[in-house]
């Protein structure tokens, strides 16, 4: 069992001293893919990378211990919501701050309708669980209308991946997504060491900020069907992989002769005009 001691910290109003609160544990949990950060300097660098407008609500995913929490609180006070499904969390974090309980959610991010629950405006930030840190992203595209800004930790593949343009190996689904709503930017590498307990592979941070112009999208579910299919089957030509979005016979396009990671944005968007403007 691994135990993780709480280095919480508090800011004094009259200086900015840290305080340590009783000593208090909570065990991080492999099935929630929990790593606690331990870096109070990385845990500001991140915090400081979020610049949303005066009226947004901040959302962090997966506080667990609070080290992200404490800076985020000094920062924005009440307009500070935090999702935690782990209970030992949710119980360590309403003894720590006990100004935070009315907004501390326990429940699970990816069920939760956003604007619903935090209102028309969000911005999001955490150290996101490695385990569901992708089905995290494609729940902000669902709600990408109501999250400006996304900050996060995720694996560094991931996040590199993410962050990746047409021709690229690792260029992908996210990738692709992404990128017709957010400007995407990897902005750091983190160490193992900094965790408890230290995951397997380095770290990457993450900085999504929604585009004030994005491209124009008629069907997006259709848009993300497309894309999903297209790299499923990436070692495919796209005239194979995508054979069961043709209604009748599949056109002589030259387009359909290229494979998914050479296609960018306005490729995909061009494929996207061809399968809608076919006859039914």
């Amino acid at each position: 069992m691994v135990t993780f001691d709480g280095l919480i910290h508090w800011f004094s109003k009259d200086r900015k001293q840290f305080q340590t609160p009783k000593r208090m544990h909570v065990r991080a949990k492999k099935s929630l893919g929990q790593h606690f950060l331990k870096d109070l300097g990385i845990a500001q660098r991140i915090v400081d990378l979020l610049d949303p407008d005066p009226d947004e609500v901040i959302v962090e995913i997966g506080p667990g211990t609070g080290v992200l929490t404490q800076f985020l609180l000094e920062q924005y006070g009440e307009r500070l919501h935090v999702v935690e499904v782990d209970t030992e969390s949710v119980d360590y974090l309403e003894k720590v701050y006990p100004s935070l309980v009315p907004r501390i959610h326990p429940d699970d991010f990816l069920k939760l309708d956003l604007a619903e629950v935090f209102g028309p405006k969000m911005a999001v930030i955490g150290n996101f669980p490695y385990n569901i840190s992708s089905q995290i992203l494609f729940h902000v595209l669902t709600h990408r209308k109501h999250v400006t800004q996304v900050v996060g930790m995720f694996q560094r593949e991931v996040a590199k991946r993410v962050c990746m343009n047409a021709g690229s190996k690792e260029y992908g689904i996210l990738s692709v997504l992404l990128e017709a709503y957010f400007d995407r930017s990897y902005r750091f590498t983190v160490s193992e060491q900094v965790f408890n307990p230290p995951p397997k592979v380095k770290s990457g941070v993450l900085s999504l900020t929604r585009k004030t112009n994005p491209v124009e999208i008629g069907n997006p579910d259709l848009f993300q069907q497309l894309v999903k299919l297209s790299f499923n089957q990436r070692r495919k030509t796209l005239r194979n992989s995508l054979k069961s979005m043709w209604k009748g016979p599949i056109p002589d396009d030259p387009i359909l002769g290229k494979r998914p990671e050479q296609l960018d944005l306005p490729g995909f968007l061009s494929l996207l005009n061809l399968i809608e403007s076919q006859p039914f």
